[in-house]
């Protein structure tokens, strides 16, 4: 049951906040965060510049009481913030939190399953975008190993995570030719396997719309090889289109944020790793929620403040995406290691 109407002026609910913990990462992955281009350079936020987690319980109750049922915590790597697992416990008990989830890239993930799952933890996305080691190189820039990545994801499946998850970032001509070899790899090990187009996030990844490989084209590739059967959404607001394998395996979801943009549907505010709160993953600007909460403003002016920016929210890049790259100059825009996916 919906308990309140915050909605934006496209009459879309907020009900789902997305916390980045840190900004940074072990990884250099092409499409997020390209060692060779503004990253290797981007000065990172110091330890004290980070949104506490005292501020990110604080405003997660705010939220939560203007509707927010769902809480991912993200990065940069969320696993490189030191004590995490304490946060996840602290977020556990927020009356109305319905589900509670994690996105990594999985190299820490075998060490810390067990305690993020024993501190609340609900679900657990990892980014796996091939299972050619090469390739896995490449992509991340040399920073991560595999075989880890892995393990960390049959870790997190044994212990029975209310689901596990497994993105992939298609890209044509780089790990496109790899996509029937992720689904042989995932669909009989109790992981939901979700591929994702290829966004222009942020500004430093070089996107082309030619490099996008379509959600279509994919899932007509699977189902020659694996035939599949379409799933009814959820709940509003999913992003990935679902699909049940025929053989009763399992299910794989497409995310069409290019060729499918679900503007429309997107029920998602963010907070960054120093505390701005961004209504759309492609905005240029935040608003600084950690300089209200640093100079001791009261609950009530928070949840004014939250309030204010959501109704007047009309964000649908996604949906407006050819023309404003055609006919507006280019304009900054987060990052996505800054704000997470």
């Amino acid at each position: 049951m919906i308990k309140n109407s915050l909605h934006d002026t496209l009459n879309r609910p907020l009900r789902d906040l997305r916390i980045s913990v840190i900004d940074r990462c072990n990884f250099r992955c092409t499409y997020c965060m390209p060692d060779k281009e503004g990253s290797h350079s981007h000065s990172f936020l110091k330890n004290e510049e980070w949104i506490t987690f005292e501020e990110i319980v604080r405003l997660a109750k705010i939220f939560v009481a203007l509707g927010v049922t769902k809480i991912r915590l993200t990065g940069g790597e969320p696993l490189l913030r030191p004590n995490l697992v304490e946060l996840v416990g602290q977020l556990r008990a927020i009356a109305g939190i319905e589900d509670l989830a994690l996105t990594t890239n999985g190299s820490l993930l075998s060490a810390h399953a067990a305690r993020l799952q024993e501190a609340g933890l609900d679900r657990i996305t990892v980014s796996v975008d091939t299972l050619d080691p090469r390739i896995f190189s490449k992509m991340n820039g040399g920073k991560g190993d595999l075989a880890g990545v892995l393990e960390g994801i049959d870790r997190a499946t044994a212990l029975g995570f209310a689901a596990v998850k497994v993105n992939a970032v298609v890209q044509r001509g780089v790990n496109d030719a790899g996509v029937l070899d992720l689904v042989r790899y995932f669909k009989d090990k109790g992981a939901v396997l979700r591929f994702i187009e290829y966004m222009d996030v942020g500004n430093c990844n070089h996107w082309d719309r030619s490099s996008v490989v379509s959600s279509a084209e994919l899932m007509q590739l699977i189902n020659r090889h694996f035939p599949l059967r379409p799933l009814a959404a959820k709940e509003f607001g999913e992003v990935a289109a679902r699909y049940e394998f025929a053989d009763g395996s399992g299910e794989v979801g497409f995310i069409s944020s290019v060729t499918q943009p679900f503007c429309g549907t997107c029920t998602r505010a963010r907070i960054s790793a120093d505390g701005k709160f961004y209504t759309c993953l492609f905005a240029g600007n935040g608003t600084d929620l950690r300089a209200l909460l640093r100079r001791g403003a009261a609950d009530a002016e928070l949840t004014a403040f939250v309030r204010n920016v959501w109704q007047a929210r009309a964000d649908r890049y996604s949906e407006l995406r050819t023309r404003i790259r055609t006919t507006h100059p280019p304009t900054p825009k987060i990052e996505m290691f800054q704000i997470g996916g």
